[in-house]
């Protein structure tokens, strides 16, 4: 049976929010994209009044990929990684991962932020998956409409079994372990024998609390 070491992305490998350092980057590259801010603006404050959900703030934060070619977001999330997402990994989550991966562990990385540029976290060698938000790309353009559910909390879950079915994976998991920084990863956390949070504030009596740089 297979150990699993299953990492949240944001603020549990990255220091910062990556959506948020995505779109700094294409605007610091294309500054035209500026007339998307008051769009993720409005967008926050309305998620921060109950209005808008999470899918929903998503697609509106990414909309300047919106009628983007396939090859191109390729080509710019390639220079994102080396030139930010490389950068804004902690040191103690790599160290952490390369530790696991040898002990036999599989690394399976699962966040609610985009997989489109995430997928670039297949440079770390010892990930094993990457999985995240994913969004519509029709006729070779990418359209800010996401495909499927959110992916946190409960779907998190849901894709992660979906994927150990199909792949026929049978695993341990009570000799496995969750990293993330939020209760909102508490389905995941629960599902683990080994739950741990990263820079959490606060005391909690149910999992383990790491602090990482």
């Amino acid at each position: 049976m297979e150990r699993l070491a299953i990492f949240d992305v944001d603020f549990t490998l990255t220091s910062k929010e990556t959506l948020a350092e995505f779109y700094l980057f294409v605007l610091k590259k294309n500054p035209k994209y500026i007339k998307y801010l008051p769009g993720i603006l409005s967008s926050s404050l309305l998620y921060g009044c109950k209005i808008y959900d999470e899918r929903k703030v998503k697609e509106r934060v990414i909309a300047f990929i919106n009628g983007i070619e396939e090859k191109d977001i390729q080509r710019t999330v390639k220079e994102f990684y080396h030139k930010v997402l490389n950068k804004i990994l902690y040191k103690d989550a790599l160290d952490i991962i390369k530790k696991m991966k040898k002990e036999g562990y599989k690394i399976i990385l699962i966040s609610a932020s985009p997989e489109l540029y995430l997928k670039e976290l297949y440079n770390i060698k010892e990930v094993d998956l990457v999985m995240g938000s994913k969004f519509h790309c029709n006729d070779g353009k990418y359209v800010n409409k996401m495909m499927g559910e959110n992916c946190k909390g409960e779907e998190k879950v849901r894709r992660l079994k979906a994927y150990l079915k199909e792949e026929n994976i049978e695993v341990d998991f009570k000799e496995s372990h969750m990293f993330s920084d939020s209760l909102a990863d508490a389905p995941l956390l629960d599902l683990v024998g080994h739950p741990h949070l990263i820079n959490f504030k606060k005391k909690h009596n149910k999992y383990e609390i790491l602090n990482w740089k």
